[in-house]
């Protein structure tokens, strides 16, 4: 592995556990893929197969895999902080393995922090050997487990509890509130339990702020995505079908350096632009319509995201004023875009513009969203954030005008936002493109 990659996967690392001691956490468990290839930032080994957990604990960074991964796991992970485990085991087995480990060095710390104190004040240290509220240990847990890997998880712990407890002679008494009871065999006389707690974006909050490394990634997908652009307005005409725009686009960017798609692209002619998210079929494009060309390559891991409104001869009345609107919101937008604002204001702005224009209430989306590994990522630009945007945030701008039974029209760009402002990553013009 390169020594920069080994790099990015120590600071994610460290990140985490920075991010777990913030929050009051011991241990957290990963099983969604994205979450654990930007955390080991292992580069052309994972598919999209949910094949994978990631326990990260104060000490020990440890991926479970199985057989058909463990080879490129193993290499991705020299040079790295990563412990690879492909035994033949479910994920839940080995995180209680992971986390009882670690959680017996946590009652073994405590107990010798309370005998220390015992015999500063001259006090006999409690049977227990340290107080309950040192005994308890956190693993962390991403919310969009499934729940049968939830109730795989409580069993692990229970059995790890039964085994450790037959070995002291003595049964735990059920915590007071739901959670996964852990005792260490190290430290039998003294029960320690294990509270599971679901956390939300705790990952993607993380990754919501792009480094270096990941900015120029995204800057490659963008310009495969730029150039299959350039390519499809000089192939495009009257009387193709907006199946086959999607076949020539997607094909174009796989065969000049996409590995994959950041997405399934979107073509939308004539009406079919006024829904956002068009599946492209057998309608045929024709002359005096606009067409929605909304796609992205997926490029060393990461995702481009742009959208296109083509016109199928000069635009006149309700469809000029339409797209020079849409252009004025978009422009405004990324002019604004800097530290300190908010997801919600700059969607408002873009609200505004199109209000001004005429086209109040015709977006019916939220402005933009976060790109990453993922195309949907943190933050977004929606009345839903309130919070701050900070250096780093890699966010699309994509205001859209619908009108129903007419036409539909979007114009997409993505950037990072940086300490003085909005970097555009996309180079495709915002001129109006006529075939």
């Amino acid at each position: 592995m390169a020594a920069s990659a080994g790099s990015a996967s120590a600071a994610r690392i460290a990140r985490v556990r920075a991010a777990c001691k913030e929050a009051g956490i011991d241990a957290f468990y990963a099983r969604g893929t994205s979450n654990i290839a930007w955390l080991t930032a292992f580069d052309g080994v994972f598919d999209d197969e949910a094949a994978h957990a990631l326990v990260v604990t104060a000490e020990r960074a440890v991926l479970h895999t199985d057989s058909r991964y463990s080879l490129a796991c193993e290499a991705a992970a020299q040079g790295t902080p990563i412990e690879v485990d492909a035994s033949r085991r479910p994920h839940a087995e080995v995180a209680a393995e992971v986390v009882q480990a670690a959680a017996g060095d946590v009652v073994r710390a405590a107990a010798g922090d309370a005998h220390d104190a015992a015999n500063a004040s001259g006090e006999a240290a409690s049977a227990g050997g340290c107080p309950e509220a040192a005994q308890r240990f956190v693993l962390c847990i991403e919310d969009d487990m499934t729940l049968a890997e939830y109730r795989r998880l409580e069993r692990a712990f229970a059995a790890g509890e039964d085994a450790a407890a037959d070995s002291a002679g003595s049964t735990p008494a059920a915590p007071a509130r739901a959670a996964a009871p852990v005792v260490p065999a190290s430290a039998p006389s003294s029960p320690l339990w294990a509270d599971l707690r679901e956390t939300t974006n705790f990952v993607f909050g993380l990754r919501a702020v792009k480094d270096a490394g990941e900015i120029e990634r995204m800057k490659s997908a963008q310009a495969i995505t730029d150039a299959a652009f350039a390519h499809i307005v000089a192939f495009m005409r009257p009387g193709m079908t907006e199946r086959a725009v999607q076949i020539e686009l997607e094909d174009f960017m796989r065969r000049h350096g996409a590995e994959n798609l950041a997405f399934s692209s979107i073509v939308a002619t004539g009406a079919n632009g006024a829904s956002p998210h068009a599946i492209p079929g057998e309608t045929v494009l024709e002359a005096g319509q606009c067409v929605v060309l909304d796609f992205g390559a997926k490029a060393r891991g990461y995702c481009s995201d742009m959208t296109r409104t083509v016109f199928l001869g000069t635009p006149e009345g309700e469809m000029l004023r339409a797209w020079e609107t849409l252009r004025a919101a978009n422009e405004a937008v990324e002019a604004a875009i800097c530290p300190g604002v908010t997801g919600a204001e700059m969607h408002q702005l873009a609200e505004d513009i199109l209000a001004e224009g005429g086209f109040g209430g015709r977006m019916g989306h939220g402005l933009g969203h976060g790109v990453g590994m993922d195309i949907h990522e943190e933050p977004v630009l929606a009345p839903r954030n309130k919070e701050l945007l900070v250096p780093g945030n890699v966010v699309t701008v994509e205001p859209g005008i619908y009108l129903p039974g007419k036409f539909g029209m979007r114009l997409e760009d993505f950037g990072v936002v940086t300490e003085t402002g909005f970097e555009v990553f996309t180079k495709s013009t915002h001129e109006a493109v006529i075939i």
